[in-house]
């Protein structure tokens, strides 16, 4: 076995291997790596990474372990860097920014920032989620659309990249103009990670903060939220009732989602899940209670979704402080391993008419039930829609919300079935392009933190627009120059990675 320096390498034979090997979210795939290296600081890191390219061996990197794709539990990874125990998260006065450490999971830096300082960044719903390949992708959460996304306060990474003469070192890229290596700072806003190097050290302080007052340089979260769960049981829903209630909430984000619109502290999410006995689509909203007139908004954005729509529906309301209720969703998978697969889209504006009744027609066909299967759509825009296209790696900032088609289920005996009724769902979406969101009047291709290889599979992709214009539009050309200069022998690679120049 390689031995490598000044880490802790855990093999086959260590009682460790098992659970770490295991450790991704989801059970269709499994690593099977010569070593695991729980790596505690940069410099570990740093040594890891060339003597795995010095002994020509495959590596891949493992934050929180959410990865949907076979990025990390590929079987030709031999070398897995395991980040966990890096998750430190402090105030780096010298930067004057928040240094985060990408072990950390998004709970345990909500936490922290709030506990510390009283501030927080607008990252995603799920706690578990490690913050090292959460950040890369882009970023974005409830409080979004108020405060833009993670890679908009991103000030400075540290990275271990790997030069034309194998060596490996660190290298630090801020968002500063003047910077040399700004290149690689703009490369990690938006395109993924496990494309230029690994990032050991995330920064974050906001573009328009002053001075040196640590609370003043990250933005500040609600004192408390108001939140409302709507419920709408699927034995009262027919297909006009339906598509009139997907309509009124899409058509409302159309109106709703320019920066500076009045409603941007108000966040969605609309559960469109399968018709299941008993079963209900839910609408989970909230809002700032420091908004004056936070309630009148509510009632605003609630009559808008149920008008026209003669169907009874429940709800639910809370208010509490916003840690509390930040963190108190649970996004384990109660110890079962779930097995599933996951698509993404932007929008633009609202499914067409054939979308809708294609829509309803998948969510109430008669397959057997899966674990869970449907649509969630994610409220966007407002601060998001700020920023240009160039501005980040991460080029979508016209939309106003983003549709997540997900399927989960038990037992490896069930894929074939669960994975052919999500790609064949999502093809008839985009039937009217190639099976794909391509970017248009209704969809802007797709988000890199919900990868879905089938869009580089020209069975499942049959528009004639490649994956990365999907993912990184007219960015691409730009990453791939950053690609060249900061991983010329293209060692960190995957399925939906960065290609060098001419590939």
């Amino acid at each position: 076995m390689q031995r490598f320096p000044e880490t802790d390498a855990v093999g086959p034979g260590d009682p460790r291997y098992r659970r770490l090997a295991a450790r991704g979210y989801n059970k269709r795939y499994s690593a099977r790596p010569e070593t695991i290296h729980l790596a505690r600081s940069p410099e570990q890191v740093e040594h890891v990474v060339g003597a795995a390219v010095a002994a020509g061996k495959r590596l891949a990197v493992r934050s929180g372990g959410h990865c949907e794709e076979p990025f990390v539990d590929d079987h030709d990874v031999r070398v897995l860097i395991d980040l966990r125990p890096m998750r430190s998260i402090s105030y780096d006065p010298d930067m004057r920014a928040f240094c985060v450490e990408p072990g950390a999971t998004l709970r345990e830096v909500f936490a922290a920032l709030h506990e510390g300082w009283g501030v927080t960044i607008p990252a995603g719903s799920c706690p578990s989620v490690g913050i090292g390949g959460h950040i890369p992708g882009g970023a974005y959460g409830p409080l979004s659309r108020e405060h833009g996304m993670v890679v908009d306060h991103l000030y400075a990474v540290e990275v271990v990249v790997v030069g034309e003469d194998g060596r490996a070192r660190r290298v630090v890229a801020t968002r500063e103009p003047g910077d040399p290596n700004h290149d690689l700072w703009w490369g990690h806003t938006g395109a993924g990670g496990g494309n230029f190097g690994v990032v050991t050290r995330y920064w974050l302080r906001s573009p328009d903060a002053d001075g040196d007052d640590p609370a003043t340089l990250l933005p500040k979260p609600p004192s408390t939220l108001l939140t409302s769960s709507l419920g709408w049981y699927w034995k009262d829903l027919d297909e006009p009732s339906f598509t009139r209630l997907v309509r009124n909430h899409c058509e409302w984000y159309e109106r709703n989602s320019h920066d500076g619109t009045p409603f941007a502290s108000l966040d969605t999410g609309f559960t469109l899940n399968r018709r299941a006995p008993d079963e209900k689509i839910m609408l989970e909203l909230q809002i700032s209670g420091d908004v004056p007139g936070a309630a009148g908004l509510v009632d605003s954005y609630v009559a808008a979704v149920v008008d026209g729509v003669e169907v009874p529906y429940t709800i639910e309301s809370d208010t509490g402080p916003w840690l509390e209720l930040t963190l108190a969703y649970d996004d384990s998978t109660g110890g079962y391993p779930i097995r599933f697969k996951s698509k993404g889209s932007y929008l633009r504006a609202c499914w067409s008419e054939r979308q809708l009744a294609t829509l309803y027609r998948h969510l109430t066909d008669d397959a057997e039930d899966a674990d869970s299967a449907g649509v969630y759509l994610h409220g966007y825009g407002g601060r998001v829609n700020a920023a240009g296209p160039a501005a980040t790696a991460n080029p979508h900032r016209d939309s106003i919300l983003v549709a997540y088609y997900n399927v989960d289920w038990l037992g490896a005996k069930y894929d074939e079935r669960w994975m052919t009724w999500m790609r064949e769902f999502y093809r008839d979406m985009h039937a009217d392009t190639g099976g794909v969101p391509v970017p248009g009047p209704i969809t802007d291709g797709s988000y890199i933190n919900y990868p879905d290889v089938d869009l580089a599979d020209p069975a499942w992709n049959t528009s004639g627009v490649p994956w990365h214009t999907l993912y990184f539009k007219d960015n691409y050309p730009r990453l791939q120059e950053i690609k060249a200069r900061w991983d010329p022998l293209d060692v960190f690679r995957h399925a939906l990675s960065i290609r060098l120049p001419g590939e």
